[in-house]
């Protein structure tokens, strides 16, 4: 496999990680910062359409791009500041700001995350080696959704939060390597 899907992989992996860990806890945040169910859906919502529609954009300007490992690395930088917001938040609206950061996010980083995995395939590894995508999100995504159920419950919210946010910066250092590869090359 070559270094640089091992890079993707590593980096995909840490951001799944941090994601994760709050996914299934989602609802009972949104309850505690005084919303209800509608809140949560209508804050996902935001995200998914968001990331839907700008993807769209974003995408047909990322075809052109000769450096779509810069624009990686800036969709995992959004991804760290919405991390980081997480902190923030005290309203529901505030949760709707940080949910269409990571609207944004996702649409700079997806196109072009998937672009350069699929130009790092080794021919006649195509299925596996985005098998091994596939594997870890579900592995990593089971994992983190245990261990941030533990973390919320034993220390709260603001302690996942910090963690989410760390997990992602480290996930951003490792996805820089791209970059410097990229102008070695």
């Amino acid at each position: 496999m070559k270094r640089q899907l091992k890079i993707l992989l590593t980096t995909g992996a840490l951001f799944t990680l941090a994601g994760g860990l709050f996914g299934p806890l989602y609802a009972v945040f949104v309850e505690q910062i005084g919303g209800d169910l509608l809140t949560a859906g209508g804050a996902y919502s935001a995200f998914a359409i968001s990331a839907g529609v700008l993807t769209l954009l974003f995408s047909k300007w990322e075809d052109k791009s000769k450096h779509q490992e810069k624009l990686v690395i800036l969709g995992y930088a959004l991804s760290c500041v919405g991390f980081l917001g997480y902190l923030l938040i005290q309203k529901p609206i505030h949760l709707f700001a940080v949910q269409i950061i990571f609207g944004v996010a996702n649409a700079i980083n997806n196109p072009a995350y998937d672009s350069l995995y699929s130009k790092f395939l080794e021919k006649g590894k195509f299925a596996s080696q985005w098998g091994m995508w596939e594997a870890m999100v579900w592995i990593v995504s089971g994992i983190a959704a245990l261990v941030g159920g533990f973390v919320a419950k034993t220390y709260g919210f603001r302690p996942l939060f910090i963690a989410m946010f760390a997990i992602s910066l480290v996930g951003l250092i490792t996805v820089s390597t791209l970059a410097r590869k990229a102008k070695k090359a």
